[in-house]
């Protein structure tokens, strides 16, 4: 029998063990939940004062992103997330960091699928 997959996308961890929950009960063949990201690292963990502290780009400030290179943080500090000014848009994903990658039969797919959107989850 094939096999199809989903790559759902999540608010909340909440949301996303909720799916998992039901989709268990479905059947599926694998499974697994991770928190993702635009950016490089870890994000950061220490408070800083942009006006007296070291930062390394606006991308680093505003984003959290772990910035190493001089070139990368130029790059990542053009992002619209780096402003503030993005809205998102329409079938954005921003805020959405928890990802949901299922593998099921293909005789579940569609109803896999229609677990994922009444959670919440967006593919």
């Amino acid at each position: 029998m094939s096999e199809k997959n989903i790559l759902a996308y999540f608010k909340s961890p909440e949301e996303a063990e909720k799916a998992k929950a039901e989709l268990q009960a479905l059947g599926t063949i694998d499974m697994q939940i991770d928190r993702i990201s635009r950016f490089p690292g870890d994000g950061i963990e220490r408070v800083m004062n942009p006006i007296t502290g070291n930062m390394s780009s606006l991308a680093d400030v505003t984003l959290g992103a772990d910035v190493t290179d001089r070139n990368a943080g130029i790059l990542l500090a053009a992002d619209v997330g780096a402003s503030g000014m993005s809205d998102g848009g329409q079938d954005d994903t921003t805020g959405r960091d928890i990802l949901l990658t299922v593998v099921v039969e293909e005789s579940k797919h569609h109803a896999a699928l229609q677990i994922v959107g009444k959670n919440g989850g967006m593919q």
